[in-house]
């Protein structure tokens, strides 16, 4: 279950980062329905591409360690992410009046993954084996 979670996840961010850095207001636009209209933000909008690639790079990495403790410390990080990134989505969308029309399925898609991940760590265990 785990191995699928870091696959899963290192192609979602890994193609969302390397959109964003090829192409920053297309996905911002997609994403929030509003513009990059200054260098600055194009710059952020990259830096924050490199960082999904990143992460992706991690998991597709950590696909065959997913029950070692190395392997559960990045499911525990992507946990923190996808709650972040669902609450940051959630908040532009129900506080900042974005309305991308990928908005709300980007939010529900770390949900999902949140969720995912919480399982993945339930059935670890504490000790890190898995559960009998």
């Amino acid at each position: 279950m785990t191995r699928k979670l870091l696959i899963v996840t290192a192609i979602l961010e890994a193609a969302t980062g390397a959109a964003l850095l090829a192409l920053p207001a297309l996905v911002i636009s997609v994403l929030l329905g509003t513009y990059l209209d200054s260098p600055g933000g194009v710059t952020v909008a990259r830096v924050a591409g490199a960082a999904m690639l990143s992460l992706g790079v991690a998991c597709w990495l950590a696909r065959h360690d997913g029950q070692s403790r190395p392997g559960r410390g990045v499911v525990t990080a992507m946990l923190v992410y996808h709650v972040a990134a669902a609450a940051l989505l959630a908040n532009a969308g129900l506080l900042l009046g974005m309305t991308g029309i990928g908005l709300w399925p980007a939010a529900a898609g770390h949900v999902a993954l949140a969720v995912w991940s919480i399982a993945c760590l339930r059935s670890a265990g504490v000790s890190g084996s898995p559960r009998q």
